[in-house]
């Protein structure tokens, strides 16, 4: 196994034990194990725990992004609406697919190690920051359109973010099927909520 390989394949097992036992329920030595290497070849990788716990959570999170920019790539022409539909939709889908990668997530922001939450809020402000210009060009393309309501627009993404967390939070108690149906009610009202009227009245 490369270098390169074995330090994914070290994330990789690293975020599923963090997300099954949390940070402190999680030794260096089982996700060795899980790797099928002696527990101090991780350091050839990583300084200790703490190093390997933020480079997992900076890379879900960077992946967040990726994924949006991706998607905005390909859909440069659409509609405002139909880009952050499409943004939002897939957004949920990326966390709905991958269970282990919700749960790790989940349990970092909702209960962070204490003295790692500096840390933590630090590296998550900055992948947020980058997904946030993204929503805000589409949140003034469509002020400028006539199809936004004329507000703030770090109220629109403050908005947009609260909706997010809580079809998050959700996914937690709900299968697959249930989040379809409620994924759809949030989207529609998140919508509603931002349209213009005499938009749509037009």
């Amino acid at each position: 196994m490369g270098d390169h390989m074995t330090k994914d394949k070290i994330k990789h097992e690293a975020m599923c034990l963090f997300a099954q036992n949390g940070y402190n329920g999680t030794a260096l030595a089982e996700i060795a194990k899980q790797v099928g290497i002696k527990t101090p070849s991780i350091f050839a990788h990583f300084k200790g725990k703490e190093d390997l716990f933020l480079s997992v959570f900076a890379d879900l999170s960077w992946q967040e992004v990726s994924h949006v920019e991706q998607i905005i790539e390909n859909i440069e022409e659409a509609t405002v609406e139909e880009k952050l539909s499409l943004i939002f939709h897939e957004t949920c889908r990326f966390y709905l697919q991958n269970e282990v990668r919700a749960e790790f997530l989940k349990r970092t922001m909702l209960f962070p190690p204490d003295f790692l939450q500096d840390k933590i809020r630090e590296r998550f402000i900055t992948s947020e920051e980058s997904l946030s210009q993204i929503l805000r060009e589409i949140f003034v393309a469509g002020i400028e359109a006539g199809v936004v309501r004329k507000e703030k627009t770090e109220s629109l993404i403050a908005a947009y973010y609260c909706t997010i967390d809580g079809v998050f939070l959700q996914m937690s108690y709900y299968g697959k099927d249930a989040m379809t149906q409620r994924l759809e009610a949030a989207w529609k009202n998140f919508w509603l909520g931002i349209t213009n009227k005499q938009a749509q009245i037009d």
